[in-house]
């Protein structure tokens, strides 16, 4: 093989990567989706007792000239086995599941100007576990970013909308206009650490539904990070068996669009 050959096979043979590894870089720069790609949690527990939890979330992002369209997916399923004894000394393995919920979001935002934007948000879950076990609702806003700051930003969304929820003890619907509330705060303690809190408020003639997620994100590199987190939901109106307030306590790991 001569001088001239054995100098150019290399770089024949590195351009395709190089070209490879910039056009990745291009399409990341020029990508319309960013955010949440998604969490994911499981905990199980073997023994005298089994408990099974798990949960996960897709959130998705997609930027579309002044568009902006969103989408947020939740699940949690949690079952327990336990030994049942009967009156005549005989065991009997059982399994129960103790949480069901599902949630599904989405939202579109015409941008008026820099962190000013119309929205339109419908959203609907369902909760085996709670006294509205459907619930289905749309709302229309107003957004805007209440502080700018380098490590704390606060952006929020108010706006009127409608809601119909499903009581599983009367087995009724019902139908009404609420007023909606959404508030996302995001702090920086330091280059890999973030805080973030969500509040979203629903509030009509008969209940008044709020939901607060709370977060610590530890960033392992530029698309995975652990993230510990509180969640607490609130109904003011329930069933006399049933509590106003669930929480939840999870870890996840977190995969995230750059």
């Amino acid at each position: 093989m001569s001088l001239r050959v054995s100098l150019l096979l290399p770089l024949l043979l590195a351009a395709p990567l190089a070209w490879a590894d910039d056009a990745s870089e291009l399409a990341a720069m020029t990508s319309p989706w960013s955010g949440s790609g998604g969490e994911l949690g499981f905990a199980s527990a073997h023994g005298n007792s089994t408990t099974e939890s798990f949960n996960g979330r897709l959130k998705l992002r997609y930027t579309d000239d002044d568009w902006i369209h969103t989408m947020d997916l939740f699940g949690l399923r949690s079952s327990a086995e336990y030994t049942e004894t009967a009156d005549d000394g005989s065991t009997t393995r059982k399994r129960q599941t103790t949480a069901n919920r599902y949630t599904g979001s989405a939202g579109s935002a015409l941008q008026l100007g820099e962190h000013r934007q119309l929205t339109a948000t419908v959203r609907y879950e369902s909760d085996d576990f709670a006294t509205y076990d459907r619930q289905a609702s749309f709302g229309l806003g107003y957004g805007t970013r209440l502080i700018d700051g380098e490590r704390l930003i606060l952006d929020t969304q108010i706006g009127p909308g409608v809601r119909r929820s499903h009581n599983a003890d009367t087995d009724e619907d019902r139908t009404g206009l609420i007023g909606r509330g959404l508030f996302d705060l995001k702090y920086s303690l330091t280059e890999n650490t973030e805080l973030v809190n969500s509040l979203l408020v629903e509030s009509g003639s008969y209940n008044t539904f709020a939901q607060n997620d709370f977060g610590v994100s530890v960033s392992m590199n530029k698309h995975f990070a652990l993230k510990a987190g509180w969640q607490a939901r609130h109904n003011s109106d329930v069933a006399e068996d049933k509590r106003k307030t669930d929480t939840l306590t999870t870890m996840n790991v977190v995969y995230s669009f750059k």
